[in-house]
């Protein structure tokens, strides 16, 4: 088993941008004005009027080109940021075993399958062996999955990776023939519900537990060292929504959390309905989508996003222990102190260090970011007035340590 990759500032392949640029050009003719007035209606669609987003907005005239150009890059690099989290199988000569098999559920263009690709790829080289199977129900946008597949692997000479599109609505699993499809190529390594999840089932009385249930159906169809990745965009209901998926699946039992969680505990951040949990990863965008943010007014300087990665097989991202935190919040500055909120098997607790305290032992404070993993020799709890401080403190001889950055 290889371990995961170092994390560091993610970057798209040139051989993945050029993929897209020219599916662009080929397929869809949209650029200028037109392209950025589409991006910018997708954006406001995919952010404030989420209400008004069409299921098939794929195959609105303009949509499908604005999303190949400018989302697809972005919602790739998130996949291939969680990718590296992954300890993905590999053999003694550290190359992937044979062969890594992938399902990608609510597909759209291919965006999964093209991200997967790419990184394997880049890491395992041209013939890394992969077999994709990718699920959707727009028609238009699995063509568009299928075409920018054997761009990419025409370029890269990447013959030996297969991919198989199937046309099935994700919300009659688990019944219909999308199922039987499903089954005929399991297990899978691994299985990728990327920006889809807090699509289905919205008109139903529970939407949360019927996606439980959709989730608890591809638990079974996983390698025993498979994951299950999740993502969903950085928004507020969506990601307490993802909360409250991820805390009937722990309940259950027939799955654990590998990240971000460092714990099986009820999720924190749902005991105020103000909180939720989000990633904010480095990013280096491509010079396309630098000039698209210059056009709209964009800044994405950074990935946002929530996500999952699930596991049958009780691996973690990082041993649990009580003093090892992740950091679920940016580093806050204060008047002659920083704080910033941590979460594990404790609870969501506030820490901060007043500037006056600063030693050698706790420098690492200085460093620490939204996502970082740190762990803590011993946090403070100040009482005044017979009540204790909510804001643990970490004191000069404190000992703090990043374990794992982002």
């Amino acid at each position: 088993m290889g371990p995961f990759n170092q994390p560091g500032v993610q970057r798209d392949s040139a051989l993945l941008e050029k993929t897209v640029a020219q599916a662009v050009a080929r397929d869809h003719g949209i650029s200028g004005p037109r392209l950025h007035k589409a991006i910018r209606e997708l954006s406001q669609l995919f952010t404030r009027e989420r209400h008004a987003l069409p299921a098939d907005y794929l195959e609105v005239p303009g949509f499908a080109g604005a999303y190949l150009s400018y989302f697809l890059p972005v919602n790739a690099a998130k996949i291939q940021v969680l990718l590296d989290e992954l300890p993905i199988q590999t053999d003694r000569a550290g190359r992937s075993e044979n062969p890594f098999t992938v399902l990608d559920l609510g597909s759209g263009p291919g965006t999964a399958a093209l991200a997967v690709l790419d990184w394997m790829v880049q890491r395992f080289g041209k013939n890394a062996p992969l077999g994709l199977l990718s699920a959707d129900r727009s028609k238009a946008a699995l063509n568009d999955s299928a075409r920018l597949w054997e761009s990419y692997c025409r370029e890269a000479g990447a013959g030996q990776a297969v991919l198989k599109t199937h046309r099935g609505d994700l919300e009659a699993l688990p019944r219909g023939g999308l199922e039987k499809v499903i089954q005929a190529g399991a297990p899978y390594d691994l299985i990728v519900i990327a920006n889809c999840l807090n699509e289905l089932f919205c008109v139903w009385a529970d939407p949360v537990s019927r996606r439980v249930e959709l989730v608890d159906t591809l638990l079974p169809l996983l390698q025993p060292h498979g994951s299950i990745m999740i993502i969903e965009p950085a928004l507020r209901p969506i990601s307490r929504d993802l909360h409250r998926v991820r805390d009937q699946l722990v309940l259950s039992k027939r799955c654990t959390v590998y990240s971000p969680c460092l714990h099986e505990q009820a999720c924190p951040a749902l005991v105020r309905e103000d909180d939720w949990c989000h990633e904010e990863r480095p990013w280096t965008p491509p010079a396309a989508i630098q000039v698209i943010d210059r056009e709209v007014g964009f800044i994405k300087d950074a990935l946002k996003f929530s996500y999952l990665l699930l596991r049958k097989d009780e691996r973690t991202i990082i041993k649990r222990q009580p003093d090892v935190y992740r950091v679920v919040s940016e580093l806050r500055e204060f008047k002659g102190e920083k704080r910033a909120w941590l979460c594990n098997e404790l609870g969501r607790p506030e820490v901060g260090r007043q500037d006056r305290l600063r030693s050698e032992s706790n420098a690492a404070f200085d460093g620490w970011h939204r996502g970082a993993i740190v762990q803590i020799e011993r946090i403070v709890r100040k009482e005044r007035d017979g009540k204790v401080s909510p804001v643990g403190r970490i004191e000069s001889d404190a000992a703090v340590e990043i374990v794992r950055p982002v």
